[in-house]
């Protein structure tokens, strides 16, 4: 490896040139993981056809077209045909779709940057843009990028887990430590770091020696970024839950349907049979029973779980249902065992004719044959498929338009749960402020009226323990000012001496280095220790928060030199000056210490030479005083947690509106600092977070103890953090959200990535999270209330005089309108700000609100009375032919179609047509359905029990249904107009 040479900024290492780089990626390849080999499409299509649902439909399309053989008509089973496929491709099709979504996960997780070396200048680019050969550079809390070889290090120590499952981290350094026998012994060598490991403390420069799949975590396929849904999340329950019990329901229906279809058939002698024909009618149905076991006993399990949550359960029906059951093939050997030796057994004892032709007349098997299919049908409309696919739509979705609007999702289940937050504690840098740093005074006694000989020396001093003492790094573009790489508070200090004409990469190389102590949120300060050219002698520098600095300073650096600290207060006061305008402060000091060999390693950080403080500013972000009232409003507490003063905390917070001028007689009652937190008991605290709104000078277990008290007291907690220190708390709430210029640790322990840094990317974040579960509401607000007039249509029917008011084909269409077109028109919503104008809805809130379960309750019964009344009004002359069936089947869809409409603008006073240009997705779907149900009417014959309308009924059945709309328009603008008022 080529060593920079001294015209080369001093740099420890000079890197690649340009031409190396290409020839190296030409060579081993690019840094990018390739993706874990994804099924084909085609098994993915053919799995839609394993559903029990589909099988059953599957069997009843086979014997209606072997049916259909003997009677010369294949509409019927052609029909079934199509509807099966239109449910399977289109479930395929959006499925297919949403497992693309994921994909851009991959494709951000490559462009996380790093710090690196080439032709002797830092630069940081895209982790997919490194190359066997780079110098790179790692710290405290960053992702290991690529496999490589340490050149240099201080006390570097990496989370291996990934690749060992080792808790603890292991030591790494470019030489042995012949104390550490154990590093001989490891699986992975002791100079070599590798990808996806974590930085725990420590920092080094590395050499990449191997990239992309051919790094060791490449090859054991584990690095690929994946989204995870956690299977149990409120949402998912709740939705299980009411999933079960419509299929329930649905079930129930079925079987009544059935009963009340063949005692029908019994009465009106359509089913006219002897003896032996009824026992194998019998024998038939308890095949068919138990055939399709595999269907209905799980949904029997459900209404047993569920009754017995409610105490119902009787304990006949308390039983356990053996496994061996609900198996599809042995069930179907079972059905057909029974069937075969019952009939066997009937032609044995002459029961039954020798001649099968003569044990049912064919006009009963088609007539069994149909109310059978209605029966599954009924099922197929009841139970929601689409539900899963309208959340897994929502969230996928709402996934792709977050991270368009700076919110990267990690998790899944965050993109919900983000809108039921209740608290946000907030870190101030970067999140509140824009995170751009720059020096805005400086305060340096010893520059105070110093000879230009002295005030040099202090400068230089100061220089090296700036330099020296930091781990960040400025890049230099042509015709550009630098630019920080690493923690922008030391980036702030760099540019500082880079304005004042000091080269800090001079000060930091000539310091011979021999360790370091990372800044800890405990401590609150840095140190850095060894050789100095300056002072002649070794040295420890020390930065960090002022006051704790100046605690273990003795003396300070003044114009004459060394001399006793008698200033504390005053520095103490102007240090208040400065942090109550909102500035962040830091202190240093130094202490010579000549021969190590004199002195305890507890005694080191004392007696310091206190050498002065700068202040530096962070403005505060434009958009933030509006993002935090737009939080405030929608009913979400701020929480400021910060380990900055509680003058420069209180100053924020003030700015940004979470306090104001009137309450400073009640500002102690909302600001507590770490100390005063931790000294509390649980008891205390809890009763004291309720109010808080500032926690400052706060440590990591602070945060992370506030977090849990808040979730005590019921509150739904989102956290922001950036560092490691913030890895616990980001761990421990429902929603972490992790800053995009944050640690590689603090990223992993998040849900949600903020890629912008800022607070209104929060509020944003909230508006999807409340939006996608409203649009979830709707979908099932939609498909309830077709649930109701469809199955109380198909139970009704056989009542009033009509065996089937709707075929098995147009309820499959129901369905399919219900399900999965739906399911596409709402989940696409986009959200709308109105949400942002209530408080957070109830963790442990059912999904069915009492509004919801209103709604479905009066638009699904009024819905089914029309209709009832409908074919009551077509019954009066005591027939009903199939032109008036057809009026009857378009008057049902276009109802629905209308009220797809209502159910868009649930929860909002909006007139159903804004906002309609936004989604695109609804128009289409509409139009869809449209002109797919005239189609059908017009041209659907018998496949479908349809004849042609004329113009004149379509203009009264569009215009009438339409009513639904209107009335419903009219209904939002009463409610606005009361909601103004």
């Amino acid at each position: 490896m080529t060593i920079a040479s001294p015209g080369d900024r001093h740099l420890p290492y000079a890197g690649l040139t340009a031409e190396q780089v290409q020839a190296n990626r030409t060579e081993y390849g690019a840094n990018v993981l390739t993706p874990p080999q994804r099924r084909p499409w085609w098994q993915l299509f053919l799995e839609k056809f394993t559903d029990p649902v589909i099988r059953i439909l599957m069997i009843a399309a086979a014997v209606a077209l072997a049916v259909g053989v003997l009677r010369g008509e294949y509409a019927e089973g052609l029909g079934i045909i199509v509807a099966i496929l239109l449910a399977t491709v289109i479930a395929f099709f959006n499925e297919f779709k949403a497992n693309q979504e994921f994909a851009l996960l991959n494709h951000v997780y490559d462009q996380v940057t790093v710090k690196v070396i080439r032709e002797a200048q830092y630069l940081s680019l895209p982790r997919q843009d490194l190359v066997v050969g780079d110098i790179i550079y790692i710290e405290q809390g960053h992702e290991v990028p690529a496999d490589a070889k340490i050149l240099e290090s201080v006390s570097l120590h990496i989370d291996q887990a990934k690749l060992t499952g080792e808790s603890e981290p292991a030591s790494k350094s470019a030489q042995a430590d012949p104390f550490e026998m154990e590093a001989e012994q490891s699986a992975y060598p002791f100079n070599c770091v590798y990808r996806s490991t974590i930085v725990t403390q420590g920092h080094g420069f590395c050499e990449v020696i191997a990239v992309g799949d051919r790094t060791e975590i490449g090859k054991l396929a584990q690095a690929v970024a994946t989204v995870e849904d956690d299977p149990n999340t409120p949402l998912n329950q709740q939705l299980e839950t009411l999933s079960k019990a419509i299929g329930v329901v649905g079930l129930t229906v079925a079987l009544l349907t059935f009963i009340a279809l063949l005692i029908r058939g019994l009465l009106t002698q359509e089913l006219m049979l002897t003896g032996s024909q009824g026992y194998v009618m019998a024998c038939l149905l308890g095949a068919i029973a138990v055939m399709s076991a595999p269907v209905w006993l799980p949904v029997l399990e459900d209404g047993q779980e569920l009754l017995k949550r409610l105490g119902a359960l009787p304990k006949v029906l308390d039983f356990p249902i053996p496994a061996a059951l609900k198996n599809t093939p042995l069930m179907l050997l079972g059905g057909s065992l029974w069937l075969g030796s019952s009939l066997g057994y009937g032609v044995a004892t002459r029961w039954l004719s020798p001649t099968v032709g003569e044990w049912l007349p064919l006009e009963v098997g088609l007539a069994l044959l149909n109310y059978f299919m209605v029966a599954v049908t009924i099922i197929v409309v009841a139970v929601p498929e689409g539900l899963a696919m309208s959340v897994t739509l929502s969230l996928a979705y709402s996934m792709r338009r977050m991270t368009a609007e700076n919110n990267l999702v990690r998790r899944m289940h965050a993109c919900e749960t983000i809108g039921a937050t209740t608290v946000i504690c907030s870190d101030k840098t970067g999140t509140l402020t824009c995170n751009q740093m720059h020096v805005h005074e400086t305060c340096i006694p010893g520059l105070v009226d110093a000879e230009p000989e002295q005030a040099t020396h202090i400068r230089q001093v100061l220089a090296e323990a700036i330099a020296a003492n930091s781990t960040a790094d400025l890049e230099y573009a042509t015709q550009a000012l630098p630019t920080v790489i690493g923690n922008a508070t030391e980036g702030a200090l760099l540019l500082w001496l880079d304005q004042q004409n000091l080269d800090y990469l001079d000060y930091r190389y000539n310091f011979d280095l021999s360790s370091q102590g990372a800044f800890s949120a405990e401590k609150k300060y840095m140190t850095s220790l060894g050789k100095s050219p300056i002072l002649q002698e070794e040295v420890l520098y020390v930065k960090g928060a002022p006051e704790v600095v100046l605690r273990h300073c003795d003396y300070q650096l003044s114009a004459a030199g060394v001399v006793p600290l008698t200033e504390q207060t005053s520095i103490i006061k102007t240090l208040q000056a400065h942090q109550s305008r909102g500035m962040r402060t830091l202190g240093f000091a130094y202490r010579p210490l000549g021969d190590l060999k004199h002195f305890k390693i507890t005694e080191i950080e004392r007696h310091l030479v206190w050498l002065g403080f700068l202040a530096i500013i962070d403005p505060l972000r434009d958009d933030v005083p509006a993002a935090i009232k737009a939080c405030l409003r929608a009913g979400i507490q701020v929480k400021i947690v910060t380990g900055d003063s509680p003058q420069t905390a209180r100053e924020i917070g003030r700015q940004i509106g979470l306090w104001h001028q009137s309450e400073e007689a009640h500002f102690e009652t909302f600001h507590l600092t770490g100390p005063q937190f931790a000294a509390m008991d649980d008891d205390t605290a809890r009763e004291a977070v309720k109010s808080l709104k500032i926690l400052s000078r706060a440590c990591p277990l602070d945060k992370l103890r506030l977090v849990k008290l808040l979730q005590q007291t019921g509150e739904v907690v989102g956290v922001t953090g950036d560092g490691t220190n913030d890895a616990a708390a980001l761990k421990q709430a429902q929603v972490g959200l992790a800053m995009g210029s944050g640690t590689a640790i603090a990223k992993e322990a998040s849900d949600i990535i903020l890629l912008d840094d800022s607070f209104s990317s929060i509020v944003n974040a909230v508006l999807w999270g409340r939006s996608l579960y409203e649009n979830i509401q709707k979908f099932l607000l939609f498909q309830l209330t077709i649930n109701v007039v469809a199955l109380g249509t198909a139970l009704l029917g056989p009542f009033i005089g009509i065996e089937l008011p709707l075929t098995v084909t147009q309820m499959l269409w129901v369905n399919l309108i219900m399900d999965t077109f739906a399911a596409l028109a709402l989940a696409t919503e986009p959200p709308n700000p109105e949400v942002l104008e209530r408080s957070p809805r109830q963790a442990d809130a059912f999904i069915i609100t009492e509004a919801m379960a209103k709604q479905i309750a009066f638009l699904g019964c009024g819905f089914l009375v029309l209709m009832v009344g409908i074919l009551k009004y077509q019954l009066r002359d005591g027939t009903i032919n199939t032109y008036e069936l057809s009026v009857f089947f378009a008057i049902f869809v276009f109802l629905q179609l209308w009220n797809l409409f209502n159910a868009r603008c649930f929860g909002l006073s909006i007139s159903a047509f804004t906002g309609l240009s936004k989604n695109p997705a609804f128009s289409a779907i509409i139009a869809t359905i449209f002109i797919g149900q005239v189609a059908m009417v017009q041209w659907g014959s018998s496949a479908f029990r349809t004849v042609p309308l004329t113009y004149r009924d379509w203009l009264w059945i569009i215009g009438g249904t339409s009513a639904v709309l209107w009335l419903g328009e009219i209904w939002r603008k009463v409610q606005g107009s009361l909601q103004k008022s």
